[in-house]
């Protein structure tokens, strides 16, 4: 099932309740994806986002899937490639954490590091091996604007997802001439369930429309895309700036 170039047939989210990546797979189905796995931990929001996509007209399964389990990645992954080729695979799952409590805390520290970097860099290899053995795909890695630049309110969240888009972007450097590309997308601030009561930030955008820089990312096969494109300014800019003495 070899996808055209941005219209995969066939989808993986690992996350499946994202709110990003169901606004990206609801793009897909309008046009040409037919079959979709939804990786989670099994829940009534994972059943519910499932039903929703069927009633869009895919065929949609769902597989239990815990990125704290990086030790049950192989097996439980191996068997949805079994199931057939995977066009597209949306590595969406993460944690923001709550930072005030989480420097003070250790383990709850190193559970933020675990499932946004860890276990994120466990399924990304499964999966990038397995395309690259189909002969074609994408992966699509959701990193964060924070990134860029670590701040204090956030540096725990953020430095884990500094590691993640680095290693993303090393993994699409190895996997060129594969056939498997690798695009790492860096929203900013996104209004979600997730964020809900916090203070959104400047730039701050919707699901919907990272969605749609996803897809159209795909079409171009970018290496990475900022949603919104503006925050791709923003954050140079933000760089050259001296960091606050303590």
């Amino acid at each position: 099932m070899k996808d055209v170039v941005g219209s995969p047939q066939s989808v993986l989210v690992l996350g499946g309740t994202s709110e990003i990546a169901l606004a990206t797979v609801r793009r897909l189905i309008s046009r040409r994806a037919r079959t979709v796995w939804l990786a989670g931990r099994p829940s009534p929001a994972l059943e519910s986002a499932a039903r929703q996509l069927r009633d869009l007209g895919a065929e949609t399964l769902t597989v239990p899937f815990d990125a704290l389990a990086p030790e049950a990645h192989e097996v439980t992954l191996g068997k949805v490639f079994a199931e057939g080729d995977i066009d597209l695979v949306l590595l969406a799952f993460g944690v923001l954490g709550v930072q005030a409590r989480d420097e003070t805390d250790p383990p709850a520290a190193v559970r933020v590091a675990q499932t946004n970097y860890t276990g994120a860099v466990s399924s990304a290899l499964i999966c990038a091996n397995a395309m690259r053995r189909q002969g074609h795909g994408s992966l699509v890695v959701l990193s964060s604007a924070a990134a860029g630049r670590v701040r204090r309110t956030d540096f725990i969240h953020a430095s884990a997802k500094a590691g993640l888009d680095a290693f993303a972007q090393g993994l699409g450097d190895a996997l060129r001439g594969t056939g498997v590309h690798v695009m790492v997308v860096r929203p900013g601030f996104v209004r979600t369930k997730l964020t809900a009561g916090l203070r959104p930030a400047p730039l701050a955008t919707t699901p919907q429309a990272v969605a749609e820089a996803i897809e159209e990312g795909l079409r171009r096969r970018s290496a990475i895309v900022w949603a919104p494109g503006a925050l791709r300014l923003t954050m140079a800019a933000r760089r050259l700036l001296p960091r606050r003495a303590p």
